[in-house]
């Protein structure tokens, strides 16, 4: 085994029993940080994950086969609803911090400030100043900083020209990276190790300290004794049964889709436990430029627009593999092959839209059964985001903009069509290719037991010995990306499981 993980379930092929002081259900940005902070205090720690192990050289360029190898159900999972959207989960050692785009934000005061006027229990159960401190530390463990401009490239670099050109506000995104070289493939798994995703730095910690990683472990059930969470019990990738006993707590932090559904599949249907699923959909812009752009090279995701931040809405610069970038490319037959020969020069932008939709989580005799659709309003705010979008790229030089809505213009070269499209384009949420990121909600917390699975402490509010530690028990969505403060409150969650 590597010095990271101990067992690898695809080699376990019998009956397994093991047993911690504290079991750990996921390795992403929440189950790694409650792992380290707990074996920092001398407990014993067992996480265990569903996803393989995967080391830096074996991530490959295509984004079609990083989904294969590093996404749950290949990247294939759908949302049902007035507007079906995909979302993106890893399922690897690491969990979606492997995958993702390394944005970091703290998580926003206004927002904490509404979950406490919802719910005056959780200004105590989270104070601002607590979760400050646990941002800080996790920010420096994380060498998180602002994009460095020699690594931005041009797809970055044409945003904040845009921006600029408009007099919005805009700045580097900050990120979770040491080295950034540029290579653009954050998505796929970084080649170089430089992005300090939980299997490069929270979780190598916490081994350091004493906590034991299990691979290629799916956990299918908690089980009780006396009302009290004593054991998890699963399934190798091998095939095997096997059960982790806890003498102290067991913390879920397998996400909002997959914590409700295991929550479920264990008879724990106390409180709204896979209701009101929230997120951030987002919608895209392609651009045609006069340059090349290399839309697949330098940081990721490396600018953002903060300016409409107050109407809900932070766009963004996105970067694919050129599979993915062509599939941004409108027109067919020859038109098309024609675009393709200029695939260097576009660019594509995107925007997450602080959504006021509500969907649901259920378990699926294959995977887990999401539905989730917008509201009117989010509809609006989806056209309003793509008017935005094409302004800013044409802000910043784009000789023709894609906006990719039916029924409106294909090829736009001018503001005022922009301007006519919020004004005119469709208010049909199944004419806006979406997907749908930052998932929230479907374990929340709360001091009212009827509303609320987890308490403000994080304990289930029926169970002892059982928390819940990801973004499940966040009350709302954010508007921003979320993965700082998933790791904040988690912190907050492992300071509860070891007093108690």
């Amino acid at each position: 085994m590597s010095a990271l993980v101990e067992l690898d379930g695809r080699f376990v092929h019998q009956p397994l029993s093991v047993e911690a002081d504290v079991v750990v259900v996921g390795s992403g940005p929440a189950g790694a940080t409650v792992a380290r902070a707990l074996a920092r205090q001398g407990v014993r720690v067992l996480v265990l994950e569903e996803g393989n192990e995967a080391k830096p050289s074996s991530f490959v360029a295509s984004g079609v086969r990083a989904m294969a190898s590093l996404y749950r159900d290949m990247g294939t999972s759908i949302a049902f609803g007035n507007a079906s959207m995909p979302y993106l989960q890893g399922r690897v050692v690491g969990g979606t911090s492997v995958i993702n785009g390394a944005i970091s934000w703290r998580l926003p005061r206004e927002v904490l400030d509404q979950w406490a006027a919802a719910d005056p229990a959780l200004r105590e159960a989270l104070p601002y100043e607590r979760i400050a401190r646990a941002e800080a530390e996790i920010e420096e463990r994380l060498h998180v900083l602002p994009t460095d401009p020699r690594v931005a490239g041009p797809k970055n670099l044409l945003l904040a020209r845009g921006a600029d050109a408009l007099g919005v506000a805009h700045r580097p995104i900050r990120r979770n990276v040491d080295g950034c070289v540029g290579e653009g493939r954050c998505l796929q798994g970084c080649p170089h190790g430089h992005k300090l995703s939980m299997d490069r730095s929270f979780l190598p910690d916490a081994v350091a300290d004493g906590a034991r990683i299990f691979a290629g472990m799916r956990v299918e059930r908690v089980e009780l004794e006396r009302s009290r969470a004593t054991r998890v019990v699963g399934i190798t990738a091998a095939g095997a049964r096997f059960e982790a006993r806890a003498r102290h707590a067991v913390v879920l932090a397998a996400s909002a889709i997959q914590t409700p559904v295991l929550l479920r599949k264990s008879g724990l249907t106390h409180g709204p436990v896979g209701d009101g699923l929230t997120a951030h959909p987002g919608v895209s812009v392609t651009g045609l430029f006069a340059d090349d752009v290399r839309n697949y090279r330098g940081a990721t995701q490396g600018h953002e627009v903060t300016g409409y931040r107050g109407e809900g809405i932070k766009l963004e610069a996105l970067g694919f593999d050129v599979s993915l970038l062509a599939s941004r490319v409108p027109g067919v037959g020859a038109d098309f092959a024609r675009r393709l020969r200029d695939l260097d020069r576009y660019a594509v932008w995107g925007a997450a839209i602080r959504a006021s939709a509500r969907g649901r989580v259920r378990p699926g005799p294959a995977r887990p059964i999401v539905t989730y659709s917008l509201t009117d309003n989010d509809v609006r705010k989806a056209r309003r985001a793509v008017r935005l979008l094409g302004d800013v790229m044409l802000a910043a030089g784009a000789l023709e903009v894609y906006p990719g809505v039916p029924g409106f213009d294909q090829v736009v070269r001018d503001p005022g069509t922009m301007a006519r499209f919020e004004r005119d384009g469709s208010l049909s949420a199944s004419d806006y290719a979406m997907s749908m990121t930052h998932l929230f909600g479907t374990a929340r917390m709360g001091s009212d037991p009827a509303r609320n699975v987890v308490r403000p402490d994080f304990r289930h509010h029926t169970t002892e010995g059982l928390y819940v530690a990801d973004s499940s028990v966040f009350p709302d969505n954010l508007g921003v990306n979320p993965q700082i403060a998933i790791m904040a409150l988690a912190d907050v969650c492992a300071e509860h499981v070891a007093r108690r």
